[in-house]
Order: C-alpha cells, then sequence, then structure tokens
C-alpha cells in the first residue's frame, strides 16, 4: 500500500497525459482539509465537550469554536453564539488524516457502495458527510447516545470538476463510477 504522499509525486503522469500538462506545477495537489462538526443548539456542556474531545482525537489537533455570523430569531441564534467546532489540516496531518478516512474509516460506513462524484464544487473541492462519527478507530468504544456527524472538506488546486475528480481517483478516493 503507498501513502499518499507517494501517489500524489507519481500521478503527474497520468495526469499530464489526459489534460496535456508540460509543468509538475499546473497538476493539481491537496491544499488543506477541514473537518468540521455542528453542535447547533445543544445546551448540554458534557456534549459539547465531548465533540471537541472526539473531533481533536479524530484529527490529532485541538479544534476550534465557529461562531454565529448573523442572529436568526427563527432558530433562536445569536450573533456571536458557538455553532460548531472545525480544524484545518495541513501537510503531515493531512495525509495522515486521508489515508486513515480512505483505509479505515470510509470501509467501515455502513453500506458504503463509494463517494458521489456530485460532491466536487465549482472551485475544485470535495466535500464529504459522514453522519456517525463512530466510523473512526479512536472513538469506537464509546457507547452509541452520543453520535454526531462530521463535514470533511479536501481544499484542491484544481480549476476544473473533471481535473478534481481525476485527481481524487489517483489519490485512491473510492468514487463511484456512474455520475
Amino acid at each position: 500500500m503507498h501513502t499518499i504522499q507517494e501517489k500524489q509525486s507519481n500521478m503527474f503522469a497520468v495526469l499530464k497525459e489526459k489534460f496535456g500538462y508540460t509543468n509538475v506545477m499546473q497538476a493539481p495537489r491537496l491544499q488543506k482539509i477541514v473537518v468540521s462538526a455542528k453542535v447547533g443548539s445543544i445546551k448540554d456542556k458534557n456534549k459539547i465537550d465531548l465533540v471537541i474531545d472526539r473531533l481533536a482525537r479524530i484529527t490529532g489537533q485541538k479544534p476550534k469554536a465557529n461562531a454565529a455570523k448573523k442572529s436568526i430569531a427563527t432558530f433562536k441564534l445569536r450573533e456571536g453564539s458557538i455553532i460548531g467546532y472545525s480544524v484545518t489540516l495541513r501537510g503531515k496531518r493531512m495525509h495522515d488524516f486521508l489515508d486513515k478516512l480512505i483505509h479505515v474509516a470510509l470501509p467501515r460506513t455502513r453500506d458504503f457502495r463509494g463517494l458521489h462524484v456530485t460532491a466536487i464544487d465549482e472551485m475544485g473541492n470535495y466535500t464529504i458527510g459522514i453522519k456517525e462519527h463512530t466510523i473512526f478507530p479512536e472513538t469506537s468504544d464509546e457507547e452509541l447516545k452520543d453520535v454526531f456527524g462530521l463535514g470533511v472538506t479536501l481544499v484542491t488546486t484544481a480549476k476544473t470538476k473533471a481535473e478534481t475528480e481525476q485527481f481524487l481517483r489517483e489519490l485512491g478516493l473510492p468514487l463511484r463510477k456512474d455520475a
């Protein structure tokens, strides 16, 4: 099994052939991975502490609190109140997390048949929604009453959806064949 860094350095030939790159620096790269979890209207301090602890265990980095930008009366939300936590991974931690996500966590997902290609946005980023954080081995020892979802965004330097799709396939992300 090759690491993500080895795959990323070897995939230039494939991308060069398909997209006609003339320089190595034209090939897409992974810039960062953002892992986020929303706590919303949870008032229980213990549950919020659990989310912070589990995010730190999963990513190996302390999460940052995200505050609401605007007040929304319908949702009883006030500007500045904490609505979620996120972690931005770069470098070695980013590659280690992606390796763990592809080879350990996603295969543990219930009824997993591959990731949708439609989750690629116009800027070349890919977002994965994970319903249960318990697919990561660091958190599997807990009881099932406090399960929360995660959002994982892979930020790339790709310019188009086609470039992003081919790049993610070369990285080893299990994307579905059908669009």
